[in-house]
C-alpha cells in the first residue's frame, strides 16, 4: 500500500516534470513549421512586384540574414535582423507593398533606385522610421500631398531625382529634423523652394525643375549647380533676384542699341560653335594617337603626375588623422586574406608609376612592402551615402573568379575614393591592340586573341549569375580587361555603376552608350551582351571603337555597323586585323567569332543573343579549322557569314 503510493507519487512528479519539454518540443515544430515572420514579410512583399525575377532566389527555407551576412539577395542585414532592401538596376515594376514591410522592427533603408515603377508616390508615412529612401531613375508621376513625410522624424537620405514629379515640393519635407541630402532633380516640380532650416543639412538638388523664386538664405551656401535649370530661381548662389520693371516709352528710342548688342552676341555665339566643333573633330582623329602614346611611354609625364597624386593624398590623409578619432575614415579596409597588409602611410612613401587616366580618374602602379599593387583614384562616387558605399565594396570583394581582378582594399573618403587591386603583368587589352608595335613585333596571335575572348566570357558569364542586376559589368571596354603573365584576362572596373554619380555615369560609362539607351532611356539585361560585341570586333579588326568616344549610341559611329558594310560589299578580307600573327588554318573559327560579334551588336534587344547564347557558342570555338565544319568549299576559300537576321553574306578570304 505504502509502496503503491509511493510509485503514483513518483510517476505524478516525472509527469509534471516532463510537461514543460513536450510543450517546448510542440511549441519548436510550430514555430519551424510557420516560418520566419522576416521571410514571410519579404515575400509578401515580392509577391506583388512585377518583373521579379531578379529576386527569384529568395528561398523561404533559408533565413534572410545570418547576424550582418544576407542570404537572400538585396537583403541588407546588421545584428541578425532586416535592416534595409537595396533591389536597383533590376527592371522592378508593379506595386510597392509597404504594409508588408512595416512590420519589421529594425527595417531602416529602402533602395529602389533605376527600375520602372510608376504612378503616383506611395504612403511612405507608413515606414515611419526610415533613414534612407532611394526613389532615383524610375517614372513616379503626379503631384505629392503636402504632409507626405509627416512623422519621418529619422529619415536621413530621400532620392527622388529623374522622375516624372509635378506639383509643388512637398513642404513636410522642411520639418524633418535629420534630414541630410534631398534629392529632387529631374522631374518637373513648381512654385518655391521651401525654408530648409535643418542645421545638418548638406546636399539640397533641385536642378532641371520649373521652380522659382527666391531661393531660401539657408540654402545659399551650396553649390549653384543644385539650382541650374530653373528659369525662374534667383537669389545666392544664383544671380541676384531683380524685379521687373514697367514698359516705358524711353524703351523704343534704343531699339537699335539693343539690336547691335543681339547681333553680336550672336556673332560671338557663332565663333565659339565653330570653334567647339573645330575642337571636337580634332579631338576624334588625335583619340587613338593618344591612347598609344599613353600604352607605349607611361613613364613621360609620370613625375609630375605621381607628384600631384602624393601632395593631394597626403593632404587629404593629414586631414583625415586629425578626424581620427571621430571616424575611421583614414585607414584601408582590406576585402583579400591573401594579401599582406599595409597602412595608407605605406602607400603614401612607396615608390609609384603612373599607368594611365582615364575616365574615372587616375591609375598608379605602388611597391608595397614587396608586392606591386595597382591604385585608382575616384572622384565620382559621393551620391551614395557611407553605409551604402562599404556594403556594396563588401559584395565586390566576395567575387572570386580567375578572370575578375579581385578588389584587394579600398579607402573611403566623401570628396574621393580609393580602390586597391593587385598588378596584372601584362596591361591592359587596349595597349595591345592599339599600342605602336616594332616592325620586328607581332601583334597579339590568333590563338592568344581567342583565349582572352573566351576568358573575358567567362567572367562576364559570372557576373551575370552572381549579380541579378541590369548591366552587371556596365564598363565593359578594352581598356577594362588586363592581362596576367599567361595573358589570361581580368576584368576590372565591374559592377560600380551603383556607386558611380549618376551624371557621369550617364556620360562616359559603356551601358549608356548602347542602342537601347539611346532608343529607350533604359539599359537591359543584354546591354553588357553589346558591350563585348563591340570588344569582339574591335579584337578581330584592329580598329579602335568610336563607340568609346560617343557620348550616345550612334550608328554612324558604330564599329559593328562598318563591319556590316564591309561584308555586304564583299570586301570581308580588309575587315581581319593585318596584324593577327598564326592565322594559317583558322579562317573559318575567325568567321564564326566575327559571326558571334555581329550578333551580339544586335540593335534590337530582343534578336540579341543572351549571355548563356554567347558563352556556348564561344566556348566550341577552335584554334585551328576543321575542314568538315567550314562553310562552302575550302578550295575556293569561301565562306559564308549569316547573323541572326537569316541574311546570308558569302565572300572570299585572302589567305
Amino acid at each position: 500500500m505504502v509502496m503503491a503510493a509511493h510509485v503514483a507519487t513518483f510517476a505524478g512528479a516525472t509527469t509534471s516534470s516532463l510537461a514543460p519539454l513536450v510543450l517546448a518540443f510542440v511549441l519548436s515544430i510550430v514555430v519551424t513549421s510557420s516560418g520566419s515572420p522576416d521571410s514571410d514579410a519579404l515575400l509578401k512583399f515580392k509577391d506583388l512586384l512585377a518583373n521579379n525575377e531578379a529576386i527569384n532566389s529568395w528561398n523561404p527555407s533559408v533565413k534572410p540574414c545570418e547576424w550582418d551576412r544576407s542570404n537572400w539577395v538585396g537583403v541588407l542585414c546588421l545584428n541578425g535582423s532586416i535592416w534595409g532592401l537595396q533591389l536597383e538596376h533590376m527592371a522592378l515594376a508593379g506595386d510597392i507593398d509597404l504594409e508588408a514591410l512595416a512590420p519589421l522592427p529594425s527595417f531602416r533603408t529602402l533602395s529602389l533606385m533605376d527600375n520602372n515603377f510608376d504612378g503616383p508616390l506611395p504612403d511612405f508615412k507608413k515606414l515611419g522610421k526610415l533613414k534612407a529612401l532611394y526613389l532615383s531613375n524610375n517614372r513616379f508621376s503626379g503631384d505629392i500631398p503636402d504632409n507626405a513625410f509627416e512623422g519621418m522624424g529619422s529619415l536621413k537620405r530621400l532620392y527622388l531625382a529623374n522622375n516624372l514629379l509635378t506639383g509643388k515640393i512637398p513642404s513636410s519635407l522642411a520639418t524633418l529634423p535629420k534630414l541630410m541630402e534631398l534629392k529632387l532633380e529631374g522631374n518637373q516640380f513648381q512654385g518655391q523652394i521651401p525654408n530648409f532650416q535643418q542645421k545638418g543639412m548638406k546636399t539640397v538638388s533641385v536642378a532641371s525643375n520649373e521652380l522659382e523664386g527666391p531661393i531660401p538664405e539657408s540654402l545659399s551656401r551650396l553649390s549653384p549647380n543644385y539650382f541650374a535649370g530653373n528659369k525662374g530661381l534667383c537669389g545666392p548662389p544664383l544671380g541676384p533676384c531683380v524685379p521687373s520693371l514697367p514698359s516705358t516709352p524711353k524703351v523704343t528710342g534704343k531699339k537699335f542699341s539693343i539690336l547691335y548688342i543681339v547681333i553680336i552676341i550672336l556673332i560671338v555665339l557663332l565663333i565659339l560653335a565653330a570653334i567647339a566643333f573645330a575642337f571636337l573633330l580634332f579631338s576624334r582623329k588625335k583619340c587613338k594617337s593618344r591612347i598609344q602614346r599613353t600604352a607605349s611611354s607611361p613613364e613621360e609625364n609620370s613625375n609630375k603626375m605621381v607628384a600631384s597624386y602624393y601632395r593631394d593624398v597626403h593632404r587629404e590623409s593629414s586631414e583625415t588623422r586629425s578626424h581620427a578619432k571621430k571616424a575611421d575614415h583614414g585607414k584601408l579596409t582590406f576585402l583579400k586574406d591573401d594579401i599582406e597588409k599595409f597602412d595608407l602611410q605605406d602607400l603614401l612613401t612607396a615608390s609609384a608609376e603612373v599607368l594611365g587616366s582615364g575616365t574615372f580618374g587616375s591609375s598608379y602602379k605602388a611597391v608595397v612592402v614587396g608586392q606591386p599593387v595597382v591604385v585608382k583614384r575616384y572622384r565620382h562616387m559621393n551620391n551614395v551615402g557611407r553605409e551604402e558605399f562599404h556594403e556594396h565594396m563588401r559584395r565586390l570583394g566576395r567575387l572570386k573568379h580567375p578572370n575578375l581582378l579581385p578588389l584587394a582594399a579600398y579607402y573611403n573618403r566623401r570628396d574621393e575614393k580609393l580602390l586597391v587591386t593587385e598588378f596584372a603583368e601584362n596591361g591592359s587589352l587596349a595597349s595591345h591592340l592599339h599600342g605602336n608595335h616594332s616592325a620586328e613585333e607581332d601583334g597579339l596571335e590568333w590563338h592568344i586573341r581567342l583565349k582572352i575572348v573566351k576568358g573575358v566570357a567567362r567572367g562576364l558569364a559570372f557576373l551575370y549569375n552572381e549579380l541579378p542586376i541590369i548591366a552587371p559589368h556596365g564598363h565593359l571596354k578594352s581598356s577594362n580587361v588586363l592581362l596576367d603573365e599567361s595573358f589570361e584576362p581580368l576584368l576590372t572596373d565591374y559592377a560600380l555603376r551603383p556607386v558611380v554619380n549618376p551624371e557621369h555615369a550617364h556620360m562616359f560609362m559603356m551601358a549608356y552608350k548602347s542602342p537601347e539607351y539611346a532608343q529607350q532611356s533604359r539599359t537591359s539585361n543584354k546591354t553588357d551582351i553589346w558591350s563585348f560585341g563591340v570588344l569582339i570586333l574591335e579584337m578581330l579588326t584592329g580598329k579602335f571603337p568610336e563607340n568609346y568616344l560617343t557620348p550616345c549610341y550612334s550608328s554612324d559611329a558604330d564599329l559593328a555597323t562598318w563591319v556590316n558594310n564591309m561584308v555586304k560589299e564583299k570586301r570581308t578580307s580588309e575587315v581581319f586585323d593585318k596584324e593577327i600573327a598564326g592565322t594559317k588554318n583558322s579562317k573559318g573559327e575567325m568567321i564564326k567569332l566575327l559571326k558571334i560579334g555581329l550578333s551580339c551588336c544586335e540593335e534590337d534587344v530582343e534578336r540579341r543573343l543572351d549571355i548563356k547564347e554567347v558563352f556556348e557558342k564561344i566556348d566550341v570555338l577552335k584554334e585551328g579549322d576543321d575542314d568538315e565544319e567550314l562553310y562552302g568549299s575550302d578550295q575556293g576559300k569561301a565562306y559564308s557569314v549569316r547573323g541572326n537576321d537569316q541574311e546570308g553574306y558569302s565572300f572570299t578570304l585572302d589567305r
